[in-house]
């Protein structure tokens, strides 16, 4: 039974994964160990990985490993197997993941970007099967890109291809990816968190009411949950924050489709919990400002996959490692 094991490296939790290759190179989710991420010691966190991989392959005799698949934010060298001080892991800097585990089970590792391993999953087996250029957005925490250029996953000159957070939207404006009025900064959720902060304070000071802020000491505890839960009770500001995030998501989609003229953008995370929300408004906006050939040929998509992208993500990165008539 050939098996992957892929891993998914979060900020605050670690998944790892495994699945048995099928027939035409589909898999079939077998197992998963959930574990809080050792952020303070990499190479403890690395040596679980080993350990759990281990004891798995040792449960199931008829198991056998045939490749292991990474995915963690970046940056990251995806070469060299080197992870680059994630800012959701710090002190993850320098860090080789490739040696460890090559030479405890022997198989082919490889790594991508959550961006890219996302993109490589729903290309593989999710909303982008059969398209030759697809986009995928992640729409979560921040605000980045997987390629799929040519039937081909595109990671430019040194792993930096997608960073599409940090392309400026406005000269002013919510702080994204260390850049005023970035596409990270209006669409990402600590965007919305940050700009829900500016909003609740310039309405407390106004004597009005905020429905995801209580008062000024409150401020800190603002998340894009928040002001999402505000806007499914009415609360005005929260409208205000989800229409500029609408009209910004348009204008972000419009540079991508001008530039890459894909056939599909899959967009993640707030996206797909909130498409009723901002699709009538972004798909406006893209009308206005997109090339309209481009535009009439690009679908635009939550994931087919679900909530269980990351793991698809992982194990569809391990599975690119396998000749493809698996």
């Amino acid at each position: 039974m050939k098996i992957i094991a892929g891993i998914d490296i979060g900020g605050t939790k670690c998944a790892i994964t495994f699945a048995q290759v099928e027939e035409k190179g589909t898999f079939r989710f077998l197992d998963k160990v959930k574990e809080q991420t050792i952020r303070d010691d990499p190479q403890k966190a690395i040596g679980r990985f080993v350990e759990i991989i281990g004891d798995k392959c040792r449960e199931n005799p008829q198991w056998k490993l045939a490749a292991i698949g990474i995915s963690c934010g970046g940056p990251l060298d995806s070469r060299k197997g080197l992870i680059l001080a994630p800012p959701n892991l710090p002190l993850w800097d320098q860090v080789d993941i490739y040696t460890p585990l090559r030479e405890a089970f022997g198989v082919p590792v490889a790594m991508e970007n959550d961006a890219n391993a996302c993109a490589l999953a729903e290309w593989y087996q999710g909303a982008g099967v059969g398209t030759e250029n697809m986009v995928f957005l992640t729409f979560g925490t921040g605000m980045g890109a997987g390629l799929i250029l040519g039937g081909k996953l595109y990671s430019g000159t040194n792993d930096m291809a997608g960073e599409v957070g940090h392309i400026r939207l406005a000269d002013e404006g919510p702080l994204g990816y260390g850049k005023n009025g970035s596409f990270e900064g209006f669409c990402s959720g600590g965007g919305i968190a940050n700009q829900g902060r500016e909003e609740a304070v310039e309405a407390m000071r106004r004597g009005k009411k905020v429905g995801f802020c209580r008062d000024m000491e409150d401020l800190p505890n603002v998340t894009a949950e928040r002001v999402a839960q505000a806007l499914q009770e009415g609360d005005p500001y929260a409208e205000k924050i989800f229409a500029q995030v609408a009209r910004r998501l348009g204008q972000g989609l419009s540079i991508l489709i001008d530039i890459l003229n894909p056939q599909m953008i899959v967009i993640g995370s707030i996206y797909a919990r909130q498409e009723t929300v901002l699709r009538d408004t972004m798909l406006k906006i893209i009308r206005q400002e997109a090339l309209c050939q481009s535009a009439k040929v690009c679908k635009i998509c939550p994931p087919a996959l679900g909530e269980r992208i990351g793991d698809y993500a992982a194990i569809t990165v391990g599975l690119m490692q396998l000749p493809r008539e698996t």
